[in-house]
């Protein structure tokens, strides 16, 4: 992988290079006790390009990322998440693989064009491409079935996010959407 990356070759990912920063997010999520829990937070988000890959004949170019979440209020996080952002050209494809610490693994996906101010992901469980794997436990208690993500670039300094993990909880009928939406900003 080649480190030097410019912001032609990223497509739609090239605004998000850097760190963001908010404290007005709201994620909506089963609680302690199944029911379902509203909370505030604020978050952290480091991009970072990785330069090229080359899978054969397919080009990538993408950011390594972090993020963390604190529930307002309270000094540790609640949530973080390691991954990649990749943008392939030729196919018109944004991707998004990460992993959360609790046994969770997604590659989400769309399309896009290369000057979009934004796009939409997707991920569902047993697709053989925009993917979701869980533990043991997670796939038996709360089964991620279907991963959805929008993001809007509002101008150089800032983006929004809205997204929604599709959950089916032991012995429950209905599906909990499990929701989180942010407005972040950039800080350096």
């Amino acid at each position: 992988m080649s480190k030097m990356t410019s912001p032609s070759e990223l497509g739609p990912l090239s605004t998000l290079v850097g760190t963001w920063e908010g404290s007005g997010g709201e994620d909506t999520a089963p609680s302690s006790t199944r029911s379902t829990r509203v909370s505030a937070y604020r978050e952290r988000l480091v991009f970072t390009p990785t330069g090229r890959v080359d899978n054969h004949e397919q080009i990538l170019y993408g950011l390594k990322y972090s993020t963390t979440a604190w529930r307002i209020g309270e000094p540790d996080p609640y949530h973080e998440e390691l991954g990649y952002w990749m943008w392939d050209a030729q196919g018109g494809h944004v991707m998004r693989a990460f992993v959360i610490p609790r046994g969770i693994a997604l590659l989400a996906g769309g399309t896009a064009a290369a000057d979009a101010t934004g796009f939409s992901l997707l991920a569902e469980v047993g697709s053989p491409t925009w993917g979701i794997a869980s533990n043991p436990f997670l796939d038996r208690e709360f089964r991620t079935v279907r991963y959805e993500l929008n993001l809007r670039v509002l101008g150089p300094d800032s983006f929004e996010y809205d997204e929604d993990t599709v959950l089916q909880l032991k012995g429950r009928a209905e599906a909990f959407h499990h929701t989180d939406k942010h407005r972040l900003t950039r800080v350096k």
